[in-house]
């Protein structure tokens, strides 16, 4: 079973699935007005050879006066796949990219009063809470409990997975300076870079060769001015020949 996103092409097979499970039933137009408005938030389950065999339909609520919330329009899943806990696993990610996508607060629902298994996934499963109850809010006149569920452990975990990956950078980012370290130490033989391959300012064999420069040119101050080849123009004149 896989559980992801769902895409423009699926909204045939969300459409039929819902159909053949509830009464509650929506014109094509209305899963676009989803898919178009909120595409993060609508996902289906496919079993191994793809086909579609549940999905949740959501959306935003679009009330200023409120806190950010998002709202479950439809969730079904076919009677051949239940009781395999797509119908959480459904639940749990669309309320999870509300907290990513939106910022949600909390997510809501309507559910008839009859129907004694959903309320049972909502109240025990998904810890969603009874507020309040709506009068005829069915077209057949069924009353509905409308529920919440506060999101407080998506942020948590959202928190969690921060710090891990946090913790994983600064780890890399340590190794990184550690290695930076032994390179530095390991490149202060060298002033330009490996690609060059000069010698450090301050280091002995420098030293030593600008000593011997000099006691070279001083030779050739001696000499009458008379050039001289030393070991140290020998070396840079094969180094640049071969960089």
């Amino acid at each position: 079973m896989n559980i992801r996103s769902a895409k423009p092409e699926d909204l045939m097979n969300m459409q039929h699935c819902n159909l053949l499970c509830l009464p509650e039933n929506y014109q094509m137009k209305y899963y676009f007005y989803h898919g178009l408005s909120w595409p993060q938030l609508s996902y289906v389950a496919e079993d191994d050879k793809g086909k579609v065999v549940g999905y949740v339909l959501s959306k935003m609520e679009e009330d200023p006066d409120d806190v950010p919330h998002g709202h479950i329009t439809s969730l079904a899943v076919k009677r051949s796949h239940r009781r395999l806990g797509l119908a959480q696993k459904l639940m749990d990610q669309a309320s999870r990219a509300m907290v990513e996508c939106f910022n949600a607060k909390y997510v809501s629902l309507h559910v008839r009063i009859s129907n004694r298994a959903a309320l049972h996934l909502y109240t025990h499963t998904l810890k969603f809470n009874i507020y309040e109850v709506e009068p005829k809010y069915y077209a057949d006149g069924e009353d509905a409990y409308a529920m919440k569920r506060e999101l407080t452990e998506f942020y948590k975990d959202d928190s969690t997975t921060y710090k891990m990956k946090r913790n994983e950078a600064d780890d890399r980012d340590g190794d990184k300076g550690k290695k930076k370290g032994r390179n530095g130490t390991d490149s202060e033989r060298h002033i330009h870079g490996d690609k060059c391959g000069e010698k450090c300012e301050g280091s002995e064999e420098t030293k030593s060769l600008k000593k011997g420069k000099k006691k070279k040119e001083k030779e050739t101050k001696d000499n009458g001015g008379k050039d001289l080849c030393c070991e140290c123009a020998c070396k840079d004149h094969h180094h640049s020949d071969t960089t």
